[in-house]
């Protein structure tokens, strides 16, 4: 009788232990496997995590934002993968109906996604410094000051007059988290795989280097937002500076008046004590004044070789300049657009 009794406890001690093994395999199933985001269908989220981040900071901005269901079973499945005490910055994508391991997982191995930084359009080292920290975690404030140190970017061989040639305007794919010495770094390397060696080659063979080049190409691309016809007017320039003439870059001297609202030079704008006054100075100035785009770099590394020394804005207002290899020719072209603008009343 006692036998029969004790094999009923043992059997229903058996039957309970099954039931709770099953129930705990399912429930850690549940934890691990079964979908925890309420992301919407083809609506990812982006979860930003900042350097220094910590797993509570993590967890409560899911958690806060709604795009876990069960913090608690969140909590758990990073705490068995070690992921509390090893949380990475960066951009983050998580999917729909993405279980606690495959989210935990994306995280503590960094698998981030990158960003596309685009700048372009850019005349000071302020202007940069906001266009290409729109994307990313690094603020505009940490790179300006990098811009502006003569020592740091004496490293990349530049100085503070020449830096701005070091950015080559495009769009590049780098992750949030970069930093601002991090994105010095990517930039000069995406500095150095433009300039070839066969680019190289058409610095030096019209007697420029790298540097020169996109300092010249700053001056052709203010003058003119027509890319066809920049390599022409690279020529002029080209021109003038085989004779020692003065290169009279109008753009120069906006820049030296620190005044981008200027629409017409006058005489008192020549006379402007600054190295980048080309009326006063021959050569070229020390630095771009602005950031030359690729089409601007290469007008230069692909200047038109011909015989114009002068050229003015067309007097039908289309953006396209008039050339002319005399000064008579010139000023036959400048009064018929001084004629235009005081028509237009343009002053």
């Amino acid at each position: 009788m006692q036998l029969e009794k004790r094999k009923k406890i043992l059997l229903v001690a058996l039957v309970s232990i099954s039931v709770l093994a099953i129930s705990m395999t399912f429930y850690f199933y549940q934890v691990f496997f079964s979908p925890n985001t309420l992301i919407e269908k083809d609506q990812p989220y982006y979860l930003k995590i900042p350097t220094g981040s910590v797993f509570k900071t993590v967890s409560s901005q899911l958690y806060e934002d709604q795009v876990i269901n069960d913090a608690l079973s969140f909590s758990f499945v990073a705490k068995v993968l070690d992921y509390q005490e090893a949380v990475k910055p960066g951009l983050y994508r998580i999917d729909p109906k993405m279980s606690n391991i495959e989210l935990v997982r994306r995280l503590r191995a960094g698998d981030q996604v990158p960003v596309k930084v685009t700048f372009n359009n850019v005349r000071t080292k302020e202007e940069l410094a906001e266009k290409i920290t729109a994307n990313l975690e690094v603020n505009p404030d940490q790179i300006l000051s990098l811009i502006q140190d003569s020592v740091f970017i004496r490293k990349f061989d530049f100085e503070e007059e020449t830096i701005l040639s070091m950015f080559i305007p495009n769009t590049y794919e780098l992750w949030w988290n970069t930093s601002a010495e991090g994105l010095f770094d990517r930039m000069y390397r995406e500095y150095q795989a433009f300039w070839t060696e066969e680019r190289k080659q058409k610095a030096q063979a019209i007697g420029l280097t790298p540097k020169e080049v996109s300092t010249l190409a700053s001056i052709v691309q203010a003058e003119s937002q027509k890319a066809d016809e920049r390599a022409k007017i690279a020529g002029v320039y080209l021109n003038r500076m085989k004779i020692g003439m003065a290169l009279q870059a109008d753009p120069t001297l906006v820049y030296a008046a620190g005044d981008f609202t200027l629409k017409r030079i006058l005489n008192i704008h020549k006379e402007i004590d600054s190295p980048y006054n080309t009326y006063k100075n021959t050569g070229l100035p020390p630095g771009p004044i602005n950031l030359p785009d690729i089409n601007s770099l290469n007008a230069v590394l692909n200047a038109e070789k011909h015989q114009y020394m002068y050229f003015c804005a067309k007097e039908d207002f289309s953006g396209y300049h008039a050339f002319a290899v005399t000064y008579n020719e010139h000023l036959a072209n400048a009064r018929r657009y001084q004629a235009a603008l005081n028509a237009a009343k343009i002053f």
